[in-house]
């Protein structure tokens, strides 16, 4: 019988992303399976913010808005992201947060489908999403309304009251990936658009906006693009539609914001979607995230993924025999984004309880362990010994602490 580490260790010997992980800094021992909500540190991230605060903040001051590109990064790393996601030239911007990306996506789409009262989500997706669908519900005094179907009934659902759909392509809890060009497809046959929410997609697995005909997207930049905590997030708007009209008409999205007008003119593109003063921190370490992701083969990152993937459901099995574990994520790799979840009657406890053994995986109510599989600093051999350490976890019975069962604010 061949033994399963000597094949993870020949895998991780012949991976052509081993040499990412020195990008990162990832003490030794520890078993980061959460990169799917917030992506480890890139080494050269701290060095970038230095530079930006003490030379470009420090030194150049205000002068920095032209000479260090301040002013233009949003455009700048949106076109880096654009080549990540098969997105045009300015089609994307780096700004603001997912979910006010969100709002400005969805009321765009709305104003290029007047007359149409519906914007159509499905039940379980991720909740600011639906969230965002009904405070416009609620500022337009019912004439919009937010409707979510059981996520297999979304094409059905699509009809001529439908102005926009808003999917999420893998699905935050169970990594589901839609089919973007044919769900495309299908709401823009009955008159609809689509905004699509890739803050599990970019980064993670192959995207084509363009070859999927996308109308709107949105995601964010903390996750598989490594970009650190609040990161700005990005808004792609294809070409086709940068006549649509802005709600949140801010002064970057001016066409001349300098000349201090009086009354708003939107900016003839992908500008149009900005709004505020860009976060010039944050876009610079979201800007070393986004350059070490578009140094790596995505069909490589992908590949790996799905195998990674595949190796930890096998692992597993004994573990959902013995101990309770029931894996809601797809077997099929194809059709799972770069996670793989569970649901576990204690799970939250044992999430906890993995902690103390250094292993940082993460919970969502109310019973899902979810583990993110990053292939850009995670090795083969990582999937026997999480296993391993899981295992040890339950046949200790070291997550039963009442320590364990105190849910914090924030999981």
């Amino acid at each position: 019988m061949t033994d399963p580490c000597s094949t993870l260790a020949a895998l991780d010997a012949s991976d052509p992303l081993a040499g990412f992980r020195d990008s990162f800094a990832l003490r030794p021992g520890l078993l980061y399976l959460d990169g799917n909500s917030l992506g480890a540190l890139p080494r050269a991230t701290a060095a970038r913010l230095a530079q930006a605060v003490s030379q470009e903040w420090g030194e150049g001051l205000i002068t920095s808005w032209l000479g260090a590109g301040w002013s233009t990064a949003p455009a700048r790393i949106g076109d880096k992201i654009a080549r990540l996601l098969g997105a045009g030239p300015g089609e994307i911007v780096a700004a603001d947060s997912t979910s006010v990306n969100i709002f400005k996506a969805l009321t765009a789409a709305l104003s290029l489908r007047p007359g149409r009262p519906v914007i159509l989500s499905e039940a379980t997706n991720f909740p600011t999403d639906v969230y965002m669908m009904q405070g416009i519900e609620a500022f337009s005094g019912g004439r919009i309304r937010a409707v979510t179907v059981a996520p297999d009934d979304i094409v059905d659902r699509l009809d001529q009251d439908v102005a926009v759909l808003l999917l999420t392509q893998v699905h935050y809890k169970s990594g589901r990936v839609r089919d973007m060009a044919e769900i495309t497809r299908r709401a823009q046959a009955v008159g609809a658009l689509v905004v699509w929410d890739l803050s599990h997609s970019s980064g993670a697995v192959e995207v084509d906006l363009n070859g999927a005909n996308a109308d709107f997207a949105v995601g964010c930049g903390y996750k598989f693009l490594n970009g650190g905590p609040g990161a700005p997030a990005f808004l792609f708007a294809a070409r086709r539609h940068h006549g649509a009209t802005p709600v949140l008409s801010g002064w970057f999205g001016h066409a001349r914001p300098f000349a201090f007008e009086e009354d708003y003119a939107a900016a003839p593109g992908i500008e149009r979607f900005l709004c505020g003063t860009p976060p010039v921190l944050g876009l610079a370490a979201l800007e070393v995230g986004v350059d070490l992701m578009l140094s790596a083969d995505m069909a490589q990152v992908r590949r790996k993924s799905m195998q990674m993937g595949d190796i930890l459901i096998q692992l597993m099995k004994p573990l959902c025999a013995d101990h309770g574990f029931c894996l809601i994520s797809p077997e099929d790799g194809q059709a799972r984004g770069s996670q793989v979840a569970y649901a576990h009657p204690q799970g939250y406890e044992i999430v906890q309880a993995l902690k103390a053994v250094d292993v940082i995986a993460d919970f969502r109510a109310p019973d899902i362990i979810r583990f993110g599989l990053t292939p850009l600093y995670l090795r083969y051999a990582d999937m026997a010994d999480l296993v391993d350490r899981i295992g040890t976890v339950c046949r200790t019975r070291s997550w039963d602490k009442p320590e364990y069962r105190e849910r914090a604010a924030v999981t």
